[in-house]
């Protein structure tokens, strides 16, 4: 949509946490408003800073906060599909709103890390340094075992299913 509310299809063709590439029929001037709303990615807004033929480049205007949500929800979309070729899944997987938590190993390590998505059963976390494979951990106040590493995150499988109401108040 831009500054005049005049809206038009568009198709993203290039996404980081700090800006897009935009494939558009809209012709647009560098520097203009624009607001995007994208499926997966919900509300962003930016502004134009280079245009070519059929499309254009925004740079985003979001917070912190909102370009490390953007950055967890990409990082999400590009390994969705591998993930889930790697077993099948039982529950729904989202990206969750508070994805900062604390992982803590059996040794009393605690170690910051960045929830990648979570379902009822479990979570893909990056967190450095990784644990090993079959080491029982806690993710913020839900017991689990790590199952598998995958690129920089770890997989891990709770003790329980989780109640929804629980993972939405731990993870939003």
């Amino acid at each position: 949509m831009r500054q005049n509310r005049e809206e038009y299809p568009c198709q993203i063709v290039n996404a980081s946490a700090g800006g897009l590439a935009v494939k558009a029929m809209a012709r647009l001037e560098p520097h203009e408003h624009v607001v995007l709303y994208i499926d997966t990615l919900g509300r962003i807004e930016g502004k134009v800073v280079r245009t070519f033929p059929d499309g254009f480049a925004l740079q985003l205007n979001a917070s912190g906060y909102k370009r490390e949500k953007i950055a967890n929800q990409l990082t999400w979309l590009i390994n969705k599909d591998r993930l889930a070729s790697i077993d099948d899944r039982q529950h729904d997987r989202f990206v969750p709103k508070k994805s900062r938590t604390k992982l803590s190993l059996e040794d009393g390590t605690v170690l910051d890390c960045l929830v990648v998505d979570i379902s009822l059963g479990g979570a893909a976390v990056s967190v450095h340094p990784m644990p090993e494979v079959g080491q029982v951990v806690m993710l913020g106040l839900t017991r689990g075992q790590v199952v598998r590493h995958a690129g920089n995150t770890v997989s891990i499988q709770f003790a329980e299913i989780q109640d929804p109401a629980a993972i939405e108040r731990q993870f939003g």
